[in-house]
């Protein structure tokens, strides 16, 4: 009995060591998980939206968020019960240049492109200065942190575990490579171009540039097309803007660091990309696809849009958006818009914040702001009008809702397509279209149930996951956090220099060893012939 007793004390002790085990590793994993201290470097416009999410969903998990900004920013504001903002000045503020006069230049020379053809010099010219100019501004950045002691000191006391950026501006990088702290991106543009240009293999033969207009199936002019334009934009880029970048790198980073291998020292990109929307093409094992992150049930509406949604019976509603850039576009395309919408028998609700048109039919709602998420998921909505917006898109997708589609600006065009070749959407010319036309594409979407089926389709994949693209976004920023950082997910391709990576040197080596040898075989059956030939002499 005395044993038995003795055997059961040690069940219980080893029992109790166990739990007690268990229970101090998930408190201590809980407060490295937890309570992470997270920088947050973003950046401003739609970017800075996608990025509020994601901190949305952090702070309630017990994180510590900070944001590194800076002044005259257009939708970065301070919000204490969010996050801490730490402010750095700089001499020219982000809102000095007036951002509603270079958005109206922009989208005057996307029209005029429009109208006359596809390519432009003068646009990609104005386009590209507009480019430089904000590269102009985050440079200026990068120095006035640099040269604000005060604030390095700041920020290493903080002892921060993770910096979550948005790589558009080299910014975040910079600084997490500085400090040396582990480093996610939330990605869809990098300070070079595209980020899967950068950071995965993409054969041209099937992975269209940015701005090509191309698929993935390519004739051999198309690719001929894709190549030329990928290295057009590549030569451009790498004399343009990353000079810009490289001599802060060599100045504050050493000798030997430029912007590319900085970029691509991230542990982990969160790459707002999803494969029911984009064409496949290879990957990296620390790309993770969360596309479509910021989607999400619809909510009721407010009373009053409510009622006027209810008023469209059963017709149902139309949702118009240019997106966060485009606030009103010029009043002959609006009058255009217009006349086309005051034909439809459904009600419209579009976000315009402009002079309101003079021939703005009844059933039109204009408003300054709009919930666009729990419009598109309300059972009334029929068809979405929008400029291709990244964030947009993928509402539409989550949500099933077809889109007439009337892209402007950057990568609009490439998101349409991708859309339209899945039948989920009609893109339109905004320079050439008449309001018949519009009028007869919003009809054909809303009544060819084709669209709808191929949009609620593309959704029923895109819902179709183990987890949501947050809580895989959500994970792995914890897993960094947690293991501070992810270098075995990371390829040792950004360390080696380009003639390594694309094997010119083991070429030239493989090239130069067969015509040694074909040179020394000409020349051994020159001499055996040679040989041959006196002894054939000697006999004669």
């Amino acid at each position: 009995m005395l044993f038995a007793h003795n055997m059961d004390c040690l069940a219980w002790k080893s029992r109790f060591q166990i739990a007690f085990t268990l229970s101090v590793f998930f408190i201590l994993s809980c407060s490295i998980t937890q309570g992470a201290n997270i920088l947050v470097v973003p950046v401003d416009g739609s970017h800075w939206i996608n990025m509020r999410i994601l901190i949305e969903q952090l702070k309630p998990r017990g994180h510590n968020i900070s944001v590194l900004h800076f002044p005259g920013t257009l939708y970065i504001k301070e919000n204490p019960d969010l996050y801490q903002s730490i402010m750095v000045g700089v001499h020219r503020a982000a809102g000095d240049n007036n951002s509603a006069d270079v958005t109206q230049s922009l989208i005057k020379n996307a029209l005029e492109t429009l109208q006359n053809g596809y390519y432009s010099f003068a646009f990609q010219h104005k386009t590209m200065s507009f480019l430089l100019n904000c590269h102009a501004w985050s440079r200026e950045c990068i120095i006035a942190i640099f040269q604000n002691k005060h604030l390095l000191k700041q920020l290493e006391i903080a002892h921060f575990d993770l910096v979550l950026t948005d790589p558009a501006f080299p910014i975040g990088s910079i600084v997490a490579y500085y400090f040396k702290i582990p480093l996610v991106y939330n990605v869809r543009w990098v300070t070079t171009g595209e980020a899967q240009f950068l950071t995965a293999p993409s054969p041209l033969s099937f992975v269209p540039t940015p701005g090509s207009r191309l698929t993935d199936k390519m004739s051999f002019l198309q690719r001929t097309q894709n190549v030329c334009q990928n290295l057009l934009q590549t030569l451009m880029l790498n004399n343009l803007v990353e000079p810009m970048y490289n001599d802060l790198c060599h100045r504050y980073l050493g000798p030997d660091t430029d912007v590319e291998t900085v970029l691509l020292s991230a542990d982990v990109w969160l790459m707002r990309v999803d494969f029911i929307f984009e064409f496949p093409r290879p990957t990296m094992p620390n790309i993770v696809y969360v596309g479509g992150f910021q989607c999400k049930p619809s909510k009721p509406l407010e009373a009053e849009l409510e009622e006027f949604v209810q008023s469209s019976g059963e017709h149902g509603i139309i949702v118009m958006s240019m997106g966060t850039i485009v606030n009103s576009l010029p009043m002959h395309i609006t009058m255009k818009i217009a006349e086309a919408l005051a034909q439809v028998p459904q009600k419209i609700i579009w976000r315009y914040d402009g002079e309101i048109p003079p021939n703005i039919g009844n059933n039109i709602l204009l408003s300054k702001w709009i919930p666009q998420n729990d419009l598109l998921g309300h059972p009334k909505t029929q068809v979405f009008v929008a400029h291709g917006g990244t964030s947009g898109v993928y509402e539409a997708i989550y949500h099933g809702v077809p889109i007439v589609g009337i892209p402007l600006l950057f990568d609009q065009f490439d998101n349409l397509l991708r859309l339209e070749v899945r039948g989920a959407a009609k893109v339109m010319n905004i320079a050439t279209m008449q309001s018949t036309d519009l009028l007869q594409a919003i009809n054909e979407v809303i009544y060819n149930t084709s669209y709808r089926e191929n949009m609620q389709k593309l959704s029923a994949l895109h819902r179709d996951q183990p987890e949501s693209p947050m809580e895989r976004a959500i994970f792995w920023i914890e897993y960094v956090a947690r293991h501070k950082g992810a270098a075995h997910l990371r390829s040792a391709s950004y360390k080696l220099p380009w003639y390594v990576y694309y094997c010119v040197d083991v070429m030239i080596f493989l090239v130069s060893l067969f015509f040694m040898f074909t040179t020394l075989l000409v020349l051994l059956l020159k001499k055996l012939c040679n040989i041959s030939r006196k002894k054939k002499q000697k006999t004669q």
